[in-house]
């Protein structure tokens, strides 16, 4: 793991880079609105998705749509495709909840085509009735827990560094504050089953990048099966994947619950490993005895000798972890079991470079452009 290497060259990352609100901004009713980089150029389309049902009453299952931006002046060969979480939809990219700038726009001023999709079934992209299946919300005292309030219910031992979320005043990351009310309207129901989404995503996933060309995959949380499923199915058009707190850990629960997940290590679907695997009961699995570090989960790994993750061995892969969020607990877990199966992983706990009390949602904390800031420096290093 290349862990040492990609901290020796982010430490020249600027932290000072500014993403506050200002108190105006925290307390104000009417939140300011974030807006598009007037030189870039905004577009749509749909992909992916195929027709099911008789002659008479077909439809189409399965399609997804995706946003486009492009810079007026383009700096980079490979776009970025951004992919959203559980609940999320592509609006995560495009602003924060108290009104600022999204990583979008910070990525367009680099000089990025960025791609924003809402996942099949979610958003802007069509759920079915007796199609598609069974929906679940996320309610808002959840939220409050894991993401916008965490410090005040300790569900984890980090939870206490938790200091970047936007608002002021004894209700901020609660319900009744206007960011948080603001971010709570952009949660939708996403599908129950993970096996449905993440066949769902990987078919239009593939047809994106048949569609664009090779690019450079962003994923945050539910997304991070999807951007190695996406990989696996079209390994020479993945230029590189951007984990940010990805799904996991391998093969169990952990901080939320204590079962069994992700029959395949990293997916609940499958991938493909040399030697082949025909069922994921074939991948013989054991747990450390003891955790790498106090506060850390003991992560579950392959037998030995394991098996390889042939199709992600050649791309540069970053994970990205925050200081308080549950994926701190964590994330070293699929770190270590991406290393395992020969993939080449960038490490990073932005603690470790000095940016601190990001929860689970950095891309839309108050420093959230010191992170993006961090993702670009790593892209124009490790991509060529």
């Amino acid at each position: 793991m290349k862990y040492t290497r990609i901290i020796q060259f982010l430490a020249v990352v600027s932290v000072a880079v500014c993403g506050c609100t200002t108190p105006a901004a925290e307390n104000a009713t009417h939140l300011p609105i974030p807006t598009i980089d007037a030189a870039a150029t905004v577009g749509y389309f749909y992909v992916g998705g195929h027709y099911v049902g008789e002659s008479d009453a077909r439809i189409k299952e399965g399609a997804m749509y995706v946003e486009v931006l492009r810079p007026r002046r383009l700096a980079h060969r490979y776009p970025l495709v951004l992919i959203h979480g559980a609940a999320q939809t592509g609006t995560n990219w495009l602003g924060t909840p108290d009104g600022r700038q999204g990583w979008a726009q910070y990525f367009l001023t680099r000089g990025y085509v960025v791609y924003i999709v809402d996942q099949p079934a979610r958003g802007r992209s069509a759920w079915h009735h007796g199609v598609d299946g069974e929906l679940k919300a996320v309610p808002a005292p959840l939220i409050e827990k894991l993401f916008t309030a965490p410090e005040e219910f300790g569900g984890w031992p980090q939870a206490k560094k938790h200091t970047q979320w936007p608002g002021a005043g004894l209700l901020k990351g609660r319900v009744g504050d206007p960011v948080f009310d603001a971010f709570y309207s952009t949660q939708v129901e996403s599908l129950v089953s993970n096996v449905e989404t993440q066949k769902l995503v990987q078919s239009a996933g593939a047809a994106l990048l048949d569609r664009i060309g090779p690019a450079i995959l962003l994923t945050h949380s539910q997304a991070g099966a999807f951007g190695w499923l996406i990989a696996d199915a079209r390994p020479q058009l993945v230029k590189g994947i951007i984990a940010v707190e990805p799904f996991g850990p391998p093969f169990r629960d952990a901080v939320l619950g204590d079962g069994k997940a992700r029959a395949w290590g990293l997916t609940d679907i499958e991938l493909t490993y040399d030697p082949p695997a025909a069922t994921p009961d074939e991948i013989g699995i054991v747990q450390q005895k003891q955790p790498d570090a106090p506060n850390l989960y003991p992560c579950w790994l392959q037998t030995e000798p394991a098996r390889r993750l042939t199709h992600l061995i050649p791309i540069p892969i970053m994970v990205v972890t925050s200081e308080a969020s549950y994926h701190a607990v964590y994330d070293h877990c699929t770190v270590r079991y991406l290393t395992q199966a020969g993939a080449h992983v960038d490490f990073v706990r932005l603690e470790d470079i000095g940016i601190h009390g990001n929860g689970h949602m950095m891309m839309l904390e108050r420093n959230n452009m010191a992170v993006a800031s961090v993702i670009v420096r790593w892209a124009d290093g490790a991509i060529r």
